[in-house]
């Protein structure tokens, strides 16, 4: 009599783990201010899939990434993808001398103008928060992989190439 308890209670055990991976937690609520002035919530970011992507001036990693991420901002933004990159920890000064040098085309956001570097307690370079246009965290990546990498990223909020 034992035996199918414990069976029907492994078997309870496992189901709900399959459900748990299949589900997706919502993203902190969150505000964020480009260097431009642009604002944006998980409101007004509802229907729309966000990249975040946390960096620093320092790191070579996200240096050698900032080319792709700024490819994938420009081939999926007339399909719904808005690309943040919060630069994590540095003066304004700092990251517009940079930014003089190495021009990005994503929308940048500095850590006092955001609650996001803490929420996702950035602190090893780049670091990618994939949200979905439910508002909800459709993938993670820590640490540089290449433009095809964040490509399969995409592909997880439905963002694949055409």
């Amino acid at each position: 009599m034992r035996a199918p308890v414990s069976i029907l209670a492994a078997a309870a055990v496992c189901c709900g783990a399959l459900l748990a991976i299949g589900s997706r937690e919502p993203a902190p609520k969150f505000h964020a201010k480009t260097l431009d002035g642009e604002v944006f919530t998980n409101e007004s970011l509802k229907g729309k899939v966000v990249l975040l992507q946390f960096w620093t001036t320092w790191c070579p990693y996200c240096k050698e990434e900032q080319g792709a991420v700024d490819t994938l901002a420009h081939d999926f933004e007339g399909r719904g993808l808005v690309v943040l990159a919060v630069n994590v920890g540095e003066s304004k000064k700092k990251v517009k001398q940079y930014l003089a040098d190495s021009p990005r085309t994503c929308k940048v956001v500095l850590t006092d103008d955001t609650n996001l570097a803490a929420m996702f307690a950035a602190k090893s370079y780049p670091i990618y928060v994939l949200i979905d246009r439910d508002g909800n965290i459709a993938g993670k990546q820590d640490g540089a992989a290449g433009e095809e990498a964040l490509r399969e990223l995409l592909a997880r909020a439905g963002l694949e190439a055409e």
